[in-house]
């Protein structure tokens, strides 16, 4: 009886050992936890016999560590976004392809040759009586041959339509290097848009730590009645105000973030370390006239589309040659297995073919108008660009000196600023002025932070926008 006492002790403690060691009073060690990869590593997990064998069992993995954030300088981010952005991968197929319709074009000129294979089962001595001026006769026969066309003249026609699809090839040519450079200013844009927010987001948790101190020895004060409530209740709003400040900033940052991805070509964001280079500040070009007559020689969209316009001019004169007669020659040869006694084993021909187009409804003379009419409108929108890139240029320029004469002047207000948040809280401690000076203080203070960190890429990005707009990135 004791033996069996013993054994079914000894199956409980196996079945249930946590139930029996509380009903015993016991405390039983705690399972030790899994161990972990180092960081960098992926963290893995023992598996069951059951994943082993296709079906994941109750410890397989249950993640990764995530990736470190990528350090990032703007030559980087240019190269990665000319690599992944499909804008541009979209403008360069589009330039292949236009390339294709050059040789479309050219195939004119080049012989046509065509192999037939025919087989007839005709009633004997059958016509073709209806559907026709001539009523020829059909033999039953079997035969294969070859037919080889060859364009002689057409007066001028194909060799302008060829020309306007090379110009219209070296358009597609200079609108993608346009789309690449509208990328790599949006890139500009978006680094220098998510520098400018992460340095606000330092002057923010700088500013709320700096508030709650203030708030926390105003606070002590207040304690020991050597302050009143109400200078404790204006360091609070101070306080509040300041994080909501961190609150925007850390959205904007993450914003900034966002956009910066998107150009990059990525469907996700990405974390990135962003390194701002430690160029010295230069001023802008002093002649606004020399960027304005370089930019009419180096805008890829002017250049695209003057070629656009050059390839609407050859393209009016081959609608108009549409109207002069085309030769052509053509052979033909082949034989005949299977026949009527009446015909020969073989058959050739040469011979020659002028088409003098005579009357069509007018439907040459109006393709012909309706080019000389989309060549009018691209001569009108290049016109147009020209002034527009005069335009974009001159404003560029302005605003590029107006941020360089903004870097001066912030660093000044933030000197200023700083000097009289210092004065402001000597004259508060010794209680020489209230907490309403001092919050104005800090209040300017913040703001000139604020347009001391923006000025500097407020101007580096103007800068971009003005060699955009010039001679390109």
């Amino acid at each position: 009886m004791r033996t069996t006492k013993i054994v079914l002790l000894a199956l409980m403690l196996v079945l249930s050992p946590g139930g029996l060691a509380q009903e015993l009073g016991l405390s039983l060690p705690s399972a030790p936890e899994p161990q972990r990869a180092r960081v960098g590593q992926v963290l893995a997990y023992s598996f069951s016999i059951d994943e082993q064998q296709g079906s994941p069992g109750p410890t397989a993995t249950q993640g990764k560590v995530a990736a470190a954030p990528q350090t990032l300088t703007l030559k980087d981010a240019e190269a990665l976004a000319v690599k992944t952005n499909p804008q541009i991968s979209v403008s360069r197929l589009m330039a292949l392809a236009s390339q294709q319709v050059s040789r479309e074009a050219k195939s004119s000129f080049w012989p046509t040759a065509v192999a037939d294979i025919t087989g007839v089962d005709a009633q004997e001595n059958s016509r073709i009586s209806a559907g026709g001026l001539n009523n020829p006769i059909i033999y039953e026969r079997a035969a294969g041959g070859v037919t080889v066309s060859q364009l002689i003249t057409d007066f001028g026609r194909t060799q302008n339509l060829v020309a306007s699809a090379n110009l219209s090839a070296m358009a597609e040519a200079e609108n993608a290097l346009a789309t690449k450079q509208q990328i790599l200013l949006a890139v500009n844009q978006a680094f220098f848009n998510a520098l400018q927010t992460h340095a606000v987001l330092k002057v923010a948790e700088e500013t709320v730590n700096a508030r709650q101190v203030v708030a926390d020895q105003i606070g002590a004060l207040a304690k020991n009645k050597l302050k009143s409530d109400l200078d404790l209740s204006f360091a609070n709003v101070n306080l509040a105000q300041a994080k909501l400040l961190l609150m925007d900033a850390q959205n904007n940052h993450k914003a900034a973030l966002a956009n910066l991805s998107a150009v990059l070509g990525f469907p996700s964001q990405q974390e990135f370390v962003l390194q701002d280079t430690t160029e010295a500040v230069a001023p802008p070009p002093a002649d606004v006239d020399g960027l304005v007559t370089t930019a009419f020689g180096t805008r890829p969209e002017l250049l695209a589309l003057d070629l656009q316009y050059q390839s609407t001019q050859k393209f009016k004169t081959a609608e108009r040659d549409l109207m002069l007669p085309s030769l052509r020659a053509v052979g033909t040869v082949g034989g005949a297995p299977v026949r009527n006694d009446h015909l020969p084993s073989w058959y050739g021909a040469v011979g020659a073919n002028l088409d003098i187009p005579i009357f069509n409804g007018f439907l040459y003379s109006a393709r012909a108008r309706e080019a000389d009419l989309r060549s009018q409108a691209a001569r009108d929108r290049v016109v147009d660009l020209r002034n527009r890139i005069s335009r974009d240029v001159r404003t560029s320029w302005l605003s590029a000196n107006n941020a360089y004469e903004r870097l001066g002047v912030t660093k000044q207000l933030l000197e200023q600023a700083q000097l009289a948040l210092e004065l402001a809280q000597t004259r508060y401690k010794l209680g020489l002025s209230s907490i309403v000076e001092l919050s104005q203080a800090q209040l300017q203070a913040t703001q000139a932070e604020i347009g001391n960190a923006q000025a500097g890429y407020d101007y580096r990005l103007a800068q971009a926008v003005l060699q955009f707009e010039t001679s390109g990135l």
